[in-house]
Order: structure tokens, then C-alpha cells, then sequence
């Protein structure tokens, strides 16, 4: 999508957009809304005040940010995507859900076929479809290729049977894409297929959800039992779907959002709870000497990790210098993550030990135990340690990187 990004506006009209964006997102987001964004404890914010929050951004012809202006995007460039992240970030609206738009999307513009294109994306941009993705597996994690979950053909259709795990929002979901195995033969990746499904209440699909450690039903179980699907599910090439699953973890792994700019947002937010925490001895936690440290440490990994995050933008997706770039994103972005979390739990101390799953919910009006800043501290921690492992783990991340670059 790299040749459809338009050029970069001039300085006046970059402070006008600014604020056009500033003002809209004061009008449009309600306190369901707001209260989304502030009590979002990983990366996948309360399903239904987000997607409204989509359609309406879709309404004004933002919801698909980094979408060309020929797939229902705004065509910007990659500045005013950048504002645009700032300034949602600032106002702390929900990120808007990541599978259709910054992930499956893409991937049809890429590999799909134009009906395939032309049945798919306008429900991923307007909010209308939500899409599930179906990878890992109870025995194929990190090492995906391993896959088992099969596909066989009958006549005119497919018929899938196995299982997917951690399926993110499944029992939400409408429509899932998932990877398949259609051959056994030649190396595992040769086997895979990438499948479109179109709905999610077809005979023999069982949806389970799975409680995470925050208390929430987020990651599902999925179930296929002798599923039929038709021929034209499959994207891409029948046999090919490494490829198009590549491409797809490019921009999950490196492009589906600005880590950076929510990163400053937790550190700003850590820092406000240490000013106004008392560190035992009489003074404020924000004056130790190892907080500042500590702290200090994550904003120069923040601004090094914003940095190659715009020249990542710039990249052609699938280019030789992509792939190990988005790796090395997912690397440093989820371990600074998971430091940030801690040292937000050092900070909170014993307030964020509470659970209060009442409190959590958006729209519940239950006040919490507590500093409201200390509410989803702990859930934050205990979600993001899996962090350095959904996307593929850090550790096949640097290997990825020894081999297409170190070897080279």
C-alpha cells in the first residue's frame, strides 16, 4: 500500500488537519465512548462502544486510516496517519479493533481477487463486519507451520475439521480468516492455505470463550467439525498461504498501530500516579532517584522505537527489508511494553491488587476501590506478559532476523 500514500501536506495545512482531527474526535466521542478508551486493558478495547466508535469515524471517511482512497480510506500520508494515532491517543478514545482494518485487510488488497475485494473490504471499513483470526493452535503456537487444522475438497466446497486457539473476539465475530492445511506434501509451509470465512454460524462451528487472567472472556476456542465452505474462500492460491500469512503478520507484528504514541500515554499517566504517591519515607515516589531512572529509560526506548516506526510506515510491505523491521518492532515494542507495566505496578503498589471486574466494565457506573488511576494496572501487567509471545514469540522473532539478515 506503500505508492498509494499521498505526499506529505505543508506545515499550515498539517496544524489545520490537526486540529480538524482534534475537534472532530471533542464532538463525536460520547462518555460510553471515553470510558472505553480509559479502561481498556490490553490491546483489544469493550467490543461493542468500539465498533460504534468505528462507524462513526467511518462516517466522517476515517476509520481506515492507512487504506488508499480506492478501498474506502482517506489516502493520507504518513504524517497525517501519525497525527491522526496522537490525537485519539490524547483524547483516550478506544484503538479501533486491529483484525479487519490493520491486518486481513490489507491482505485482500494484496491477494484478493477484485470480487473477493470487492465483497470484503467495504464491510472492514465501515465497522459493519468483524473479522476473528484464526492461527495459532493448541500444538502450532509460535511455530505456526506446524498447523493442523485441516481442509479437504469435496465437489465445491472445502470441509474443515480441527480447531483454532486464542482466537481473539471470536464470540463477536462475524466473519473469520484462518490458515488451513490442504497438502502434506513438501515442507510444512507448503501444505498451508489462507481461508476467508464469510459467517461464522455454519453447521459444525462451535465458538468457546476463554476467561484471561483479567477476568474477561477476550481470547476464544474455535471448533470445526466436517465445516463446509465453498472454493472461493480460499485467498490466494491454494497451497500458498505462507505467503499471504507473512504479509498479514508484517502489519500485525509492526503496522497495526502506533506503539509509540501509547506508550508516552502510559508513561504520562505512571508519572501523574507517582507525583501523587508517597514513597514510604516522606517524600513522593515521582523524586526517587530509581523511578527517575527507570522512567527515563522507557521514554528513550519509546522515542527510538517512534522513530522506526515511521520509517516502517514508509516501507513497501512484503519488500527484503519489511519483514526483519516489523520483527524487530514486535520485539522492542512488547518488551518495553511489559517494562512499562511493571514499573506502573511498582508505582501503584498494594491499590492495584484489587480486582474489580464491576468496576471495569464500561457503562457498570460502579465506582472503584481505590485511585481510579490504579484500576487496570494489574490487569494491564497480567495481560501483557503474553506480549512476548501472540505474533509469534520474541524468541522466533530474532531468529527471523538471524536469518535474513545475519546470514545474509
Amino acid at each position: 500500500m506503500h505508492d498509494t500514500i499521498a505526499d506529505a501536506p505543508a506545515p499550515d495545512d498539517i496544524s489545520a488537519f490537526r486540529q480538524e482531527v482534534r475537534d472532530f474526535i471533542a464532538q463525536a466521542a460520547d462518555a460510553e465512548i471515553r470510558e472505553a478508551g480509559r479502561k481498556m486493558t490490553s490491546f483489544f478495547p469493550s467490543f461493542e462502544p468500539t465498533m460504534r466508535w468505528h462507524r462513526i469515524l467511518h462516517r466522517r471517511g476515517w476509520a481506515a486510516a492507512p487504506w488508499p482512497r480506492e478501498y474506502g480510506g482517506p489516502g493520507w500520508s504518513v504524517e497525517q496517519q501519525q497525527i491522526f494515532e496522537d490525537e485519539c491517543r490524547r483524547a483516550g478514545v478506544p484503538r479501533l479493533l486491529p483484525q479487519g482494518l490493520a491486518m486481513v485487510g490489507p491482505a485482500i488488497m494484496k491477494f484478493g481477487t477484485p470480487e473477493q475485494k470487492q465483497r470484503f473490504l467495504p464491510g472492514i471499513a465501515s465497522g459493519d463486519d468483524f473479522w476473528a483470526q484464526g492461527y495459532s493452535e493448541p500444538n502450532a503456537g509460535s511455530d505456526l507451520a506446524s498447523l493442523s487444522c485441516r481442509a479437504v475438497r469435496e465437489g465445491d466446497h472445502y470441509v474443515i475439521n480441527g480447531s483454532k486457539t486464542w482466537t481473539t473476539y471470536a464470540h463477536h465475530a462475524n466473519r473469520m480468516f484462518l490458515l488451513v492445511r490442504t497438502s502434506t506434501e513438501g515442507k510444512p509451509q507448503q501444505g498451508i492455505s489462507f481461508f476467508l470465512l464469510d459467517r461464522l454460524d455454519l453447521p459444525g462451528l462451535t465458538i468457546r470463550p476463554i476467561i484471561g487472567l483479567d477476568g474477561f472472556p477476550e481470547q476464544c476456542d474455535v471448533f470445526f467439525e466436517n465445516v463446509r465452505v465453498p472454493l472461493d474462500s480460499c485467498l490466494g492460491e491454494e497451497n500458498k498461504g505462507w505467503t499471504v500469512a507473512k504479509y498479514l503478520l508484517e502489519y500485525e507484528r509492526g503496522g497495526s498501530s502506533s506503539f509509540a504514541t501509547h506508550f508516552r500515554n502510559e508513561l504520562d499517566a505512571i508519572r501523574r500516579l507517582a507525583t501523587s504517591s508517597g514513597d514510604g519515607f516522606g517524600g513522593r515516589v515521582v523524586d526517587d532517584p530509581v523511578f527517575q531512572q527507570r522512567y527515563a529509560r522507557l521514554l528513550m526506548e519509546t522515542a527510538a522505537l517512534e522513530a522506526t516506526e515511521v520509517q516502517f510506515a514508509a516501507l513497501e510491505k512484503g519488500s527484503p527489508e519489511s519483514g526483519p523491521m516489523s520483527s524487530m518492532i514486535k520485539i522492542t515494542s512488547m518488551e518495553t511494553l511489559q517494562r512499562i507495566t511493571e514499573l506502573a505496578v511498582d508505582v501503584a503498589g498494594t491499590p492495584s491488587l484489587t480486582l474489580q471486574l464491576q468496576a471495569l466494565t464500561v457503562g457498570s457506573g460502579v465506582e472503584p476501590i481505590g485511585p481510579e488511576e490504579a484500576l487496570t494496572i494489574m490487569p494491564k501487567y497480567l495481560n501483557n506478559r503474553a506480549a512476548s509471545i501472540f505474533g509469534g514469540s520474541n524468541e522466533i522473532q530474532r531468529n527471523i532476523i538471524a536469518k535474513l539478515l545475519l546470514s545474509r
